[in-house]
Order: C-alpha cells, then structure tokens, then sequence
C-alpha cells in the first residue's frame, strides 16, 4: 500500500512514500537554522516555512521513491497534537491532495507515530509492549496493546523531560537545539558540585514532574552567575542529564515490573540521547527485557514513521475526510 504521509506539526517540514514498514523516500526540510537566531521556534516563522516547502517535499518524496501521484493509494498526514498552525498547513495541503487524487485521507496521532518509528527497522517487533515516549512537548508511559490501541498509564504533569533539556541548555548559553547540544557537551555528572532535586509525585506511580528540576537548574545557574563563579558547563550539563534519566527510568523499569513487560520501546525526540539508551540498555538486559528505540535519523520529527503508522490506522479503518481539522492537545488513546 503506497502511503504519501506528510508530517509539519513543528519546525520540520517531512514528506515520505512508505509501503506499510517499507521506506520507498524521506524528505525532510529542517527550520532549524532560523528558529536559533531566536532560541527556538517562532511559531508563526514555522508556520510560513511549511506553507513555503509542503509542495516541493511532497514532489520530492514521490520523486524519490521512483513513483507518480496517480500511483498512490492513500495520503497520510499528522493533524495533532503540535503548533496549531504548523499542522494546518499539512492538513489542508493533505486535504486537498486526497481529494484531487480521489484516495482516502489517512489522520495520524504525532505520538503515534514516534512510537511506529521504532516498526521501521525492527521487523520483529509487535505489540504489546511497553514504551517510553519523551521529547520536547511530551513524557509518557503508554501500554500499547496492539498498533492502534493504547493506554497511558503515566505522564508529565507540567513540564516534558525534553523541554528541561532545552531550558537548561537556553540558560547555559547553549545554541538551539539545546537537548541535542547539551547531550553533546556532557561530560561526567556531579551530584556533590551541583545537587539537584528529584522530584517525587503523590497520586499515580508512574507520573513524571520536571518543573522542579527545571527551576532549580534555572536559579542555580542564576544564583552562580550572581556570585560571579563560573559555570562548568559540561559537568552541570551531565548533572542535568543524570537527573533526567534517573526519573525516567525510574518509572519505566517500575511498570515493566508491575505489568511483567519484556519488551520495551523507546520513543521520541529525547530518545536519542546517549545517557537514556546506554543506561536503559544496560538496565534491560539486567532484567531480560527486549529493548527498542528507533535509528538517530527517525528520532525527531520525520514522515516515515507518519507513513508506517497511517499503514495500521488504516487497517484499523481509521479514515478521515474533508472534515477533518489540526488539534494542538489530544491525547494519545483518543477514538
């Protein structure tokens, strides 16, 4: 089944024909350069790119997959959550491509697909599972039951784990994307230099919290600055690192326990980082858990893994049509 899936729901603007796990083109138009003059992504900037690029990555990811439209059998596209007008873009440009093209109109969940990432290389690999989905905007622990039935089981309750990465990477001086630069940087972690918090959360086991972390980070940062003392950037970076991964794995080693998992998957824009997967890696295979995570390149936002999941929703008779409108916020179990 030949899927053009687009994906625009940040600052990346992706097009790719997949057949179900089968990657026929990735096209991937990054904003990256001009959201670092600023720190990070301007959303109406990002906005304006997509509706710049969408049409020549779209002609693009056909182009390299060697095919024509005509050839298609559904468009794919991501309509939440993320920037409200960065997936609008994609939606309408999805929209209206279906409709010309006369083939069905595939929506696809972003979380979804980050977890789908994880199908592209790993042939083997079939719910049920366990996984870990972390990046910029989300941190949740999700049962997923088959490839499109999932049950969150914990999650952030203000900030995501990626987004203390950036913030702290922002006050230390780090270029954008700090996640990625901070994770660079990193050296060895010092509790004893740098003690930080490790947030703990009443009510369900298995939430996250990184508000606190990240304020702390923040003032002590301030607070050294203030002093006059210098920072050694690469060690906090590595302190701020440990602490992160602490409190992730934490809560994911504990309900791989609790509901006897031994396959886990990594998801999401942070699970590039080099800590969670040698930490997770050696954890797993302490306790003879399975472990996934996608390859670097499907880490972050792309369309492949938008392709790879439509594929499932649309076996699952998940369709859209010309109704269908971008959403900022929706949970991952929505039906």
């Amino acid at each position: 089944m030949l899927i053009l899936a687009i994906e625009s729901s940040c600052d990346e603007t992706a097009a790719a024909v997949t057949d179900g796990r089968r990657v026929l083109s990735n096209i991937v138009a990054t904003q990256i350069a001009e959201h670092r003059i600023y720190g990070g992504v301007v959303p109406e900037i990002a906005s304006r790119r997509h509706t710049e690029a969408i049409n020549q990555v779209c002609d693009s990811a056909i182009s390299e997959a060697n095919i024509k439209y005509e050839d298609l059998d559904a468009v794919a596209v991501t309509f939440a959550p993320g920037l409200i007008g960065a997936l609008l873009v994609g939606v309408n440009f999805a929209k209206g491509l279906a409709m010309s093209l006369g083939i069905p109109l595939i929506p696809v969940h972003h979380l979804r697909s980050h977890i789908a990432a994880n199908y592209i290389e790993n042939n083997e690999l079939e719910p049920p599972f366990l996984c870990l989905t972390v990046s910029g905007g989300n941190s949740i622990l999700t049962r997923v039951t088959d490839y499109t039935k999932f049950e969150p089981i914990g999650g952030t309750r203000d900030d995501a784990a990626g987004e203390c990465f950036d913030k702290t990477a922002r006050a230390l001086g780090l270029p954008y994307p700090g996640g990625v630069t901070l994770d660079k940087i990193a050296t060895v972690a010092d509790l004893k230099k740098y003690p930080l918090p490790f947030p703990k959360i009443s009510g369900n086991e298995f939430d996250f919290s990184f508000s606190g972390l990240k304020t702390a980070v923040i003032n002590l940062i301030h607070n050294l600055g203030q002093k006059g003392e210098e920072i050694d950037v690469p060690v906090l970076a590595a302190t701020v690192r440990q602490r992160v991964c602490d409190m992730l794995i934490e809560n994911t080693l504990r309900a791989t326990e609790k509901y006897n998992y031994k396959k886990l998957v990594v998801a999401g824009g942070v699970s590039a980082n080099s800590e969670l997967r040698s930490r997770l890696s050696e954890e797993c295979s302490k306790r003879n858990i399975k472990l996934y995570y996608p390859e670097l390149k499907y880490c972050g936002d792309n369309a492949v893994m938008v392709g790879v999941q439509a594929y499932y929703e649309y076996k699952d008779g998940n369709i859209g049509d010309t109704s269908l409108n971008a959403v900022s916020t929706l949970p991952i179990d929505y039906r």
